[in-house]
């Protein structure tokens, strides 16, 4: 019997994963991950299967503790620990991506504000600055010379800065709104969260006594993502913001076999092997010798920006056109 954990939002994949089991006739249990009886309310289930949010406050305090608990007891669950645990963070995805010698932009992040001056004041820029958390370019932004990398250092090893970037997200709103894609509803929010920012950033705090930065890799209009689940693999190509070199979260979406590079979804493979995951959206751009190198890393995506994918491709870059439910393959994937 596969537990489902069922959240509100449309953007993830619970609703999809109900709706093929109802489907195919196959047995499934709605469960409420946050109840404190939720052990026992998985008795008799040997997978359990929950795409938790880095913006949920109560996700983030407990998700990957009971999933990796129940993974601990011999319980299958999606995200697995190989898949998850460096979710949204990534301090660890440097770390990890480093120690398995995969070709990751380069990245660095310092502790003390010293060391920080230091490389400071022998490297080169811009570099791009970002926060360990965030989704859709959420905490990136560019420094462009040493004063402003020392001011982020200033700030990283002082106050700290705030989870939520509000005057960010108010202007990313308003950007939206100029090209149609939300509301004028919705970029009100935005102003009444600048003094109300959403709860899961009254959860994790300020981000502080870290420094981050990644290389930035010039001449690149886009970046690619390639979504791996398992031994299948489908993409898209996101196009930057107008005057920005931020790609995730555009909007600016190709979807055509042209668009992508094989190049990347073979890296893709061959990562995901390495990393022994279920499900990777894995985040490429190009450098200036044509090699694909990997920026970030993350379990769950909002499902409706691939449905108008055209095809996929297998282990074997075999390709294979038309409609497909990647998160039938999830389920597939859990009851082997």
């Amino acid at each position: 019997m596969i537990a489902i954990h069922k959240n509100k939002s449309t953007d993830l994949f619970h609703y999809r994963w109900i709706e093929y089991c109802d489907k195919n006739n196959i047995p499934y249990k709605l469960v409420n991950c946050y109840d404190n009886d939720i052990i026992q309310q998985l008795k008799g289930c040997s997978v359990l299967m929950w795409h938790y949010h880095q913006a949920s406050p109560t996700d983030i305090v407990m998700a990957k503790s009971l999933l990796f608990s129940l993974e601990q007891s011999g319980m299958k669950v999606f995200p697995d620990f190989n898949t998850a645990w460096h979710f949204d963070d990534k301090v660890a995805q440097k770390y990890l991506l480093e120690a398995l010698e995969i070709d990751l932009v380069p990245t660095w992040v310092f502790y003390d504000k010293k060391t920080a001056y230091e490389w400071i004041e022998s490297t080169s820029f811009p570099k791009v600055f970002k926060l360990k958390g965030g989704a859709g370019s959420q905490n990136v932004q560019l420094a462009k010379t040493k004063q402003e990398a020392k001011s982020l250092a200033n700030k990283a090893f002082g106050k700290g800065f705030p989870a939520y970037d509000g005057w960010g997200s108010v202007k990313e709103r308003f950007r939206k709104w100029r090209l149609g894609k939300t509301d004028l509803f919705d970029v009100a929010k935005g102003f009444i969260r600048l003094a109300n920012p959403p709860r899961y950033a009254k959860v994790m705090g300020n981000e502080m006594n870290y420094l981050y930065f990644q290389e930035f890799i010039a001449n690149n209009d886009s970046d690619i993502r390639i979504v791996v689940v398992k031994d299948k693999a489908f993409g898209i190509k996101r196009m930057n913001r107008e005057d920005d070199f931020r790609a995730s979260g555009s909007g600016f979406i190709l979807y055509d076999k042209e668009a992508i590079d094989e190049r990347f979804v073979k890296a893709a493979f061959e990562i995901n092997k390495k990393l022994k995951a279920q499900c990777i959206a894995y985040d490429f751009v190009m450098n200036e010798n044509k090699k694909p190198l990997l920026i970030e890393i993350s379990f769950g995506f909002a499902n409706g920006g691939y449905d108008a994918c055209v095809g996929y491709w297998d282990e074997q870059m075999n390709w294979y056109e038309g409609t497909f439910n990647p998160y039938e393959w999830m389920v597939d994937l859990m009851r082997r």
